[in-house]
């Protein structure tokens, strides 16, 4: 079947087809580098990573977006509370986030875009929309889109703006406007925005761009005026996206984005995990904990994108274990005997099934837990086959190989466990040596002190093999 999404803007089920025959133009939205991206960050960007992977290996030609967001009210309050410009404030937390990304296996978009880069094209976009007549400057100085103007404001959420009460804001803003429903374009300067090094000169005096604007011009300039997809949080639906529809649309003339997609957030014990919350975890105090990032990549991709995931710690267990199957499965692949001459297998039949199950469940809205259920119920029967057989025929065994690779180029398992899994010899002398100290802990009969090398070394991710030729250890992911 083709592939099928679920679009926000029309609530419903639809088949995937791109403006353009064989090309897909993708934008999501990015982190607001003001801070170290937490892990329900990365499950959006995670779910981005498998749109993108899943529609290159159904053969499209993607061009994928990413924006940083690196100007707005965060980021200008974290570099005037140290007293650094923008750009010295946001630039580790990028390059840490970037950093991130290529841990967890996340492709790279084709763009980053930083907001404070499109700036120029920002004043140009907002002057278009005051000489239409869809934006004003109201006395303080700063522009505000009329939402009044615009009939078909509040489609992707499905609301009525007469339903918006007077007074309520569809934007966090502290400016003057005709309208209290309206948004900001373009914002005043401020002292501490001059400070930070977060203002520019414009038609309508020093100031800088209002956040939903940032978007749309960068996807715009990026990849044109209509869009196949845009990815978010589900927090992003509105105002957000609704906003940036809004001034898109009235720009252009035309429609701004086919499907939109949105990630439901990550939760902690039953709670949204938020920097608000105090309830985050970053990526690297759970690599500092020993897990790998494959296991993390499993845990973060294991149910489907619109449905809730609870993290806990237990369930990272069984991701970690989930992977180590899987590197498993793949050695006892590489080490099976081949002969021309051996009985018929079914390897080539399980082959195609899960190929076709793998590929039932990504064309269902990117259904990456069905998906992994495909894989692993591939390793079950494929181990089942193999068991109590000397040989294989070669091709039936290239089949298999060739399966494991296949959906691995999507869900990226096996690619990040052996991209984590090298090591320096910083870390294989220290291994070393806490196996001989475990040995001689064992040989003085100290078992405490042999269980406790153990524990240190498992919080590293390093599991220990005794057999009769000695203690063997591996990586895990």
């Amino acid at each position: 079947m083709p592939l099928k999404v679920y679009n926000t803007l029309t609530r419903r089920l639809e088949p995937f087809e791109p403006l353009e025959e064989g090309r897909v133009r993708v934008y999501g939205c990015g982190p607001t580098i003001y801070d170290f991206a937490h892990i329900g960050n990365y499950r959006s960007f995670l779910f981005y990573d498998l749109v993108h992977r899943y529609l290159e290996w159904q053969g499209y030609e993607v061009r994928f977006v990413m924006n940083l967001t690196d100007v707005d009210d965060r980021t200008i309050k974290g570099a005037a509370a140290r007293g650094v410009s923008l750009r010295e404030h946001t630039e580790p937390f990028g390059e840490t986030f970037l950093a991130d990304a290529r841990a967890l296996g996340i492709l790279p978009a084709d763009a980053y875009p930083k907001a404070t880069e499109y700036v120029t094209a920002m004043i140009g976009f907002v002057e278009r929309l005051v000489a239409s007549g869809h934006a004003y400057q109201a006395d303080d100085g700063a522009v505000y889109f009329s939402i009044s103007k615009f009939p078909g404001y509040g489609k992707l959420k499905g609301i009525d703006t007469a339903s918006l009460k007077v007074g309520a804001r569809v934007a966090q803003d502290d400016y003057e406007k005709e309208d209290a429903r309206d948004f900001a374009l373009w914002k005043v300067a401020s002292e501490v925005d001059e400070e930070a090094g977060a203002a520019w000169d414009s038609p309508w005096g020093r100031g800088r761009p209002g956040w939903h604007l940032e978007c749309s011009v960068m996807s715009v300039t990026e990849l044109g005026e209509t869009l196949d997809i845009h990815l978010g949080g589900e927090d992003l639906v509105f105002p957000h996206h609704e906003n940036e529809i809004a001034q898109s649309e009235a720009a252009t003339g035309k429609p701004f984005v086919r499907y939109w997609l949105h990630v439901k957030h990550l939760l902690v014990d039953g709670k949204k995990m938020s920097k608000s919350l105090g309830n985050f975890i970053t990526l690297r105090e759970l690599l500092d904990r020993g897990y790998g990032p494959a296991s993390i990549r499993h845990q973060l991709i294991g149910a489907q994108y619109r449905r809730e995931l609870n993290f806990t710690l237990d369930g990272l267990d069984a991701s970690r274990n989930a992977v180590q199957r899987l590197l498993d499965f793949e050695a006892r692949l590489d080490a099976v005997t081949t002969d021309p001459g051996a009985e018929p297998s079914l390897l080539g039949a399980l082959s195609e099934e899960a190929t076709t199950a793998f590929r039932a469940a990504m064309d269902d809205d990117f259904n990456s837990a069905d998906a992994l259920a495909a894989l692993f119920t591939f390793v079950n029967r494929v181990n089942g086959e193999l068991n109590g057989r000397v040989a294989v025929r070669p091709d039936d065994l290239e089949t298999t190989h060739a399966t494991l690779r296949a959906i691995d180029r999507v869900l990226g398992l096996l690619e990040v466990a052996h991209a984590s899994s090298s090591v320096d010899e910083e870390l294989v002398a220290w291994v070393e040596e806490r196996i001989e100290a475990r040995a001689a802990a064992r040989g003085s009969r100290d078992f405490q002190a042999a269980d406790r090398i153990r524990d240190e070394l498992a919080a590293k991710g390093i599991v220990l093999e005794d057999g009769a030729e000695g203690t063997r250890w591996k990586v895990v992911g």
